[in-house]
């Protein structure tokens, strides 16, 4: 099982922190075209609607992090 940090618990300014983890994650995974997908995917669903960038990025790596250790 995959367990991603949580990042809904850091402080404002650290958005920066945020984007570079993901980036560097799903680059180092060689997830890039699956976050891309997801991300694109949650655009077109309600649930994800209201949600901010940072809310919306955390959870696509999530879920492309727990779909490869699910192959």
């Amino acid at each position: 099982m995959v367990v991603a940090p949580n990042w809904e618990t850091k402080a404002m300014g650290h958005y920066e922190d945020l984007w570079y983890e993901i980036h560097d994650s799903i680059e180092r995974e060689g997830l890039r075209k699956e976050f891309n997908a997801q991300l694109k995917k949650m655009d077109g669903q309600d649930k994800h609607k209201h949600k901010d960038t940072r809310s919306k990025w955390s959870y696509a790596h999530t879920k492309v992090l727990q779909e490869k250790s699910k192959k």
